[in-house]
């Protein structure tokens, strides 16, 4: 396929090696608009916005995912295979799974376990186990202890359903194995990164908890900086 595609209406050289990714477009016009010096909109399909600037005098893109495996599936991949992008760092938000982990806790998706079929797609002899690329990990870890800026690394749960009739026993399940925290794009996008040969990390920062108050959608757009500035420093 050529470009543009038919949901990046971006042309060969707009978009940088590195890409951040949010799930909410508003969220990537946030981080464009604020940390991004003379960021240039590539993308309005779907209004999927997408920003090409630079941060730190290094070329960095940010762009939106939408919701759930099969939007990060489709914008991931031709963002790798069309565009010629190295690295995606989904940076979004997530729901807590182990009763330790806190409200607004950036954490970074060492694995993401998973309940889809995505997988099939692939046509593997067995079952695949969606990892974060060490280099974009490593790097993430030293830039959070820079920046002076706690996160927890390790097991996320990437889901097909938002909404889910048993969502206790469901996570129950999942705490018993150590994972950190509930998502819905990771693990296609750590398959997609794979089969491209491509590197991907996702780091979320905690916006919902059993029992407590949820963030708003206002907050999840323009709070979440300490985990913009950490994916900003990976450019």
């Amino acid at each position: 396929m050529s470009t543009p595609t038919p949901h990046i209406t971006a042309s060969p050289g707009d978009i940088a090696k590195t890409v951040l990714m949010p799930g909410d477009p508003l969220r990537a016009k946030f981080i464009a608009e604020n940390f991004l010096d003379n960021p240039v909109c590539f993308n309005e399909v779907r209004n999927m916005l997408g920003y090409t600037g630079t941060y730190k005098g290094k070329r960095v893109s940010v762009m939106g995912h939408g919701m759930g495996m099969p939007s990060m599936g489709i914008y991931s991949y031709e963002l790798f295979n069309f565009y010629d992008v190295d690295n995606i760092i989904r940076i979004g938000s997530s729901g807590a799974i182990q009763p330790d982990v806190k409200m607004r806790d950036i954490i970074i998706g060492m694995g993401a376990c998973t309940d889809s079929n995505y997988a099939k797609s692939f046509n593997l002899p067995g079952t695949f186990a969606p990892i974060a690329s060490y280099e974009l990990l490593s790097k993430a870890v030293e830039a959070a202890k820079e920046l002076g800026l706690p996160v927890r690394v390790g097991n996320i749960m990437s889901g097909d359903v938002f909404y889910c009739d048993n969502a206790k026993e469901h996570d129950e399940g999942w705490l018993k194995m150590g994972v950190l925290a509930s998502e819905m794009e990771a693990a296609a996008l750590y398959m997609n990164a794979a089969r491209a040969g491509k590197h991907a990390l996702c780091m979320v920062t905690i916006s919902d908890k059993p029992g407590e108050k949820p963030t708003t959608a206002a907050e999840r757009e323009q709070t979440f900086t300490g985990m913009m500035q950490i994916a900003l420093a990976l450019a």
